[in-house]
């Protein structure tokens, strides 16, 4: 495994997560709460629990799909923009999406004392779609197994999130995978206006068979 900064990002998550499956205290403190981040003034949240998962699936999950996508956006901004400005614009532009993406969620539930979630669901899903856009038809392998293009995979990344958004009951914040993927989308147009033209004309070009 290559060791750049989206493989860093990722032990980073991997080590925190695990820290809050041993620690009940830190998942509850890291966790995103709007009630708390309101009346407490614990903003912190909206970063701390971007690094924390439910389960060692949901951290997989995340994880995975993470290290195919953002890489593909880091080695993008490094040849666009140069190695150290490059590496800090990553950084910045994933803990931004994690912050930004639940944004909405916070104003919709920062009066429900019940409300908690937590994941890296905008800072991945941001990273997915900004990939997507740069090569939409790059083929990613699923395990080794199933090789699909990266638009087809954000199409049932976006699936996957409606359908457990709509279930509601496992603590994971899917309405900012959402929320992330058009904070991706925008960010990458505004870096490079003229990926929206090779975005359109791939797509255009696409065969099934």
């Amino acid at each position: 495994m290559e060791l750049s900064t989206t493989v860093v990002l990722i032990v980073i998550t991997v080590l925190a997560s695990y820290w809050g499956f041993k620690n009940p205290s830190i998942l509850n403190r890291w966790m995103f709460t709007p009630y708390l981040i309101k009346n407490k003034n614990q903003y912190d949240r909206f970063v701390l629990s971007g690094f924390i998962h439910k389960d060692s699936m949901h951290l997989l999950f995340n994880m995975f799909t993470f290290y195919f996508f953002g890489g593909a956006v880091e080695q993008f901004l490094l040849y666009r923009l140069g190695f150290i400005p490059g590496t800090i614009v990553f950084v910045l532009f994933y803990v931004a999406a994690i912050v930004i993406a639940d944004i909405p969620t916070f104003l919709k539930h920062q009066n429900h004392s019940f409300y908690r979630a937590l994941g890296a669901s905008g800072g991945v899903a941001a990273t997915v779609f900004a990939s997507i856009i740069l090569m939409p038809l790059s083929d990613i392998c699923l395990f080794g197994i199933i090789c699909l293009p990266g638009f087809a995979l954000g199409i049932l990344f976006l699936i996957y999130s409606v359908v457990q958004a709509k279930k509601g009951d496992d603590g994971v914040n899917h309405d900012a995978h959402l929320y992330g993927a058009l904070i991706g989308i925008v960010f990458i147009l505004i870096i490079s206006p003229s990926s929206a033209f090779n975005f359109i004309n791939e797509i255009k070009s696409f065969r099934l068979f």
